[in-house]
């Protein structure tokens, strides 16, 4: 007998555990590295069942051989743009945008009880109640002058200019993101003009999560860059082989959510040709659909389009449009929408966005960095909003609704873009941002961006319990959570 199967049966034999003579002849097969980690975590599962026989049925499920019937996996996609976008055109089209956003929020901000003393930007210039009133609206200016901060906010009905005295909400309303909808308590100054004593944002509220019946595991991906010759085709295969092992987190993953960038793109930037290994988009795709078909058929993997993908640039994004590959979509275990999404899996809540938004925040907003995506994820959940900031690098089209609005309070926010892997929690919500499978390219090199590419994020859908596998030497301490 192999001394690691000895050892094996004696941990199991100690602890008082039986081991069926059909359990012993799969042992025998096993390979000899894994032996005691797998005893070990049988015999951890089986005595919180209280049962001390380790049989057949046991190991086959533990490796693999036989499928765990009792793991869910239901999908069900919320809410997607590819069938919604209903582009407008020009100002028209603009106004009934920034029109939907203003109503969607000003509903969300209702259920808040300073909402019943709402009043219109018009209204309020000429109330003449002495006591504090609200009014509302998307900030559409900020200045700073003395010591003093002016906001200009703007509602149907017109603008309201009110001026901030107060240190503390004077470094709040500097953390205020342009376009985001915010709610104002203001008073009359003693020159008729109107001070604000504080600002509300739609934000957050506390509640409960939704959670998995069953433990089954989610795995969060994105900016793969397939077709960039930085894309880590070695180690992303090394972990698609790794799904079908029989590592026990592996055995119980049943979904993966690749949050854009999929593919590298084709004429991105300027001279992208160099640094590609294959030329074309639908070679790129191709190559895509072959290693995404290695994954096992019994996993569901939803794919959202980046800004390196094919199709409409403009947020909401369309999925990937079939024409470029229509392998993709007649998968039957592949399920294609657009960004953003948001999709229940086992009946727990995941709002899939790839982040370019992440850019104009980081540039606008002291204190935040590309290091900590996270932070400027927060941001967006207390603006309930994607992409507040119009006109600046992120494209935004005219839709008639705005669908970047965040309606229903997810359970874990998924976001890549930023080729850092972090994780952190806000009012109850995970926060995942998913890294990429690229390494450092020239251009991020120029301008000190340094990814930690590599890291396959695993959530269990039960728990909340969050595992990784590490594919890069270079990404060991950054993950914090």
């Amino acid at each position: 007998m192999k001394k690691e199967l000895s050892f094996a049966l004696n941990y199991a034999l100690n602890k008082g555990f039986q081991i069926h003579p059909d359990a012993f002849k799969i042992l025998e097969n096993v390979d000899v590295k894994k032996l005691e980690k797998i005893i070990k975590e049988i015999v951890r599962e089986k005595t919180k069942q209280k049962l001390f026989q380790i049989n057949q049925d046991d190991l086959e499920t533990y490796l693999g051989i036989k499928e765990d019937l009792t793991l869910q996996s239901k999908i069900k996609i919320l809410s997607e743009p590819t069938s919604k976008i209903t582009s407008g055109e020009g100002v028209k089209g603009y106004n009934a945008l920034f029109s939907s956003r203003f109503n969607k929020l000003k509903r969300i901000i209702s259920d808040r009880p300073e909402s019943k003393m709402l009043k219109s930007a018009a209204s309020v210039k000429t109330a003449k109640s002495e006591e504090d009133v609200y009014v509302c609206g998307l900030l559409t200016t900020r200045n700073v002058e003395r010591n003093i901060t002016k906001l200009i906010l703007e509602d149907p009905s017109g603008t309201f200019e009110g001026i901030i005295f107060d240190n503390e909400l004077q470094k709040t309303a500097n953390t205020l993101l342009m376009d985001q909808f915010v709610m104002a308590r203001i008073s009359v100054g003693k020159n008729s003009g109107y001070i604000i004593k504080d600002l509300i944002l739609p934000d957050i509220p506390d509640q409960a999560k939704n959670k998995s019946e069953s433990e089954t595991y989610a795995v969060f991906l994105s900016d793969l860059h397939i077709g960039s010759k930085y894309f880590m085709e070695e180690e992303f295969s090394e972990f698609v082989s790794w799904l079908s092992s029989p590592d026990p987190v592996a055995r119980k993953i049943r979904f993966v959510l690749i949050g854009g960038d999929v593919v590298d793109g084709v004429g991105i930037y300027p001279n992208q040709d160099k640094e590609l290994v294959c030329q074309t988009i639908q070679e790129q795709l191709k190559k895509a659909e072959d290693l995404i078909d290695k994954i096992p058929k019994n996993v569901k993997i939803i794919i959202m389009p980046g800004n390196h993908d094919p199709g409409r640039r403009a947020l909401p994004q369309p999925a990937i449009p079939k024409k470029y590959n229509s392998g993709l979509w007649e998968r039957e275990n592949v399920v294609m929408v657009g960004n953003p999404a948001l999709v229940s899996l086992n009946g727990v809540k995941i709002m899939m966005f790839h982040g370019q938004s992440i850019d104009d925040i980081v540039k606008t907003t002291p204190g935040l960095s590309y290091d900590k995506p996270t932070n400027v994820m927060r941001h967006l959940l207390r603006a309930r909003h994607l992409s507040p900031i119009y006109g600046s690098q992120t494209p935004i089209a005219p839709e008639m609704e705005d669908l970047l609005v965040i309606e229903d309070i997810p359970d874990i926010f998924h976001v890549g873009h930023v080729h850092r892997a972090e994780l952190d929690m806000y009012k109850g919500i995970l926060l995942v941002n998913s890294g990429s499978w690229q390494k450092q390219t020239p251009f991020q090199a120029s301008v000190g961006m340094t990814p930690n590419p590599g890291i396959a994020i695993m959530v269990n859908l039960k728990t909340f319990q969050v595992f990784h596998e590490n594919y890069s030497s270079n990404s060991n301490n950054i993950l914090q959570s």
